[in-house]
């Protein structure tokens, strides 16, 4: 029996989350949340990790959303409650991660497949690619944190259209409203999201967490706060072996000229 959600991580400090249920555009059944929850919680863990990749197995999709052949099994409001739960407590804790995570949009990425790809910090998609929030089409609304996190990246009156109107957006119209930053040829989603997370990976660690440290402070803090913080973050990597020798790196380039 092949496992519906996969975790490979890579000697770089690169760990990828595959959703493994192309049979059903990579649906989530409560099996594959409860899984999920625990591979957050593992990578979490984990102090050699640099950045995170999540993506959908085959070439159709990424994730599109929980699987309501099995969800419809569990009627009551107290299930709801408990599968959106599971969901929306390791989709803030993927957002909270030190560390950056991508999502590699291969194809599909409806309702809660929208709602992860909008935990992660950079999102790069297939020009197949689909994205929209349809719960409306279910009589629902997103329940795994995705509402809140569509308002900060359009603003009110966008995000109020989407859900309202629970249309599918292409990969080059999501990319316009600002919900995925590069548009990127077929077939190419997760080597175009590779390539960003080896780069991150080559950075000083310290740096990369601290810029995150620093953007996700904007998002929760006020101002003041939120300047505080970025520059509480500046003086120790100032003092730090890599800016010292990237300094010292550049001086000896201005001798040789």
């Amino acid at each position: 029996m092949s496992q519906s959600l996969l975790l490979e991580i890579h000697s770089d400090g690169i760990a990828v989350i595959t959703f493994n249920r192309p049979d059903v555009l990579n649906a989530l059944d409560l099996a594959t949340m409860k899984r999920f929850a625990e591979v957050v919680a593992e990578i979490v863990q984990d102090a050699d990790l640099r950045a995170v990749i999540l993506t959908g197995a085959g070439d159709s999709a990424f994730c599109s959303g929980g699987d309501l052949v099995e969800l419809s099994q569990y009627p009551s409001a107290e299930d709801g409650r408990a599968f959106i739960t599971t969901m929306g407590d390791a989709l803030l804790m993927l957002e909270r991660l030190s560390v950056p995570v991508i999502a590699a949009i291969n194809g599909y990425a409806l309702g809660g497949g929208s709602e992860i790809a909008l935990a992660c910090d950079l999102r790069f998609a297939d020009e197949r690619a689909k994205m929209g929030f349809v719960q409306i089409k279910n009589a629902l609304i997103p329940g795994w944190g995705g509402g809140q996190r569509l308002l900060s990246l359009v603003g009110y009156s966008r995000a109020m259209e989407l859900l309202l109107n629970g249309k599918p957006l292409s990969a080059a119209e999501a990319q316009r409203l600002g919900l995925v930053n590069r548009v990127v040829e077929a077939g190419k989603a997760f080597e175009v999201a590779l390539e960003m997370a080896q780069q991150i990976a080559s950075q000083p660690p310290e740096v990369v967490k601290a810029i995150k440290t620093l953007l996700q402070a904007g998002l929760r803090e006020s101002y003041q706060d939120a300047l505080k913080i970025e520059r509480d973050l500046f003086p120790p990597l100032w003092a730090d072996e890599p800016h010292l020798k990237a300094v010292e790196q550049f001086l000896d380039r201005r001798k040789d000229k």
